[in-house]
């Protein structure tokens, strides 16, 4: 119970965090902003799950709590699709192409370095 309260709590800070770097940017800056916020997210999450870091109840806690409410796969799907109704297929595309590249990179990249940690 206490493990599932402080995954919670730090999913708030995970989207409180997120909430203040995207409220900062309008417009296309959003897009990369959203972009930005998921590669790190990754990155931390391979890092942390691959580095062994603290206990099973640490990683829950940040990896499901705050790095879960951090990032924005809901959030990246709704401004690809927004950015394709609205005819811009070409920054649509890259975007697309650039999260699922860079995130999955930066993840790959995360669990490297995780791994010669221990």
């Amino acid at each position: 119970m206490l493990t599932a309260m402080l995954v919670a709590l730090a999913g708030a800070a995970g989207v409180l965090a997120r909430y203040g770097l995207s409220a900062v940017a309008h417009g296309d800056a959003a897009l990369w902003t959203t972009l930005a916020i998921n590669v790190v997210g990754s990155f931390l999450l391979g890092l942390l799950v691959s580095a062994d870091i603290g206990d099973a109840q640490a990683r829950a806690v940040v990896g499901t709590g705050f790095l879960g409410g951090f990032t924005t796969y809901s959030t990246f799907s709704l401004q690809a699709s927004q950015a394709l109704f609205a005819g811009r297929v070409p920054i649509a595309l890259l975007y697309v192409g650039a999260s699922v590249l860079l995130g999955v990179g930066a993840a790959v990249v995360g669990h490297w370095l995780g791994r010669s940690m221990r």
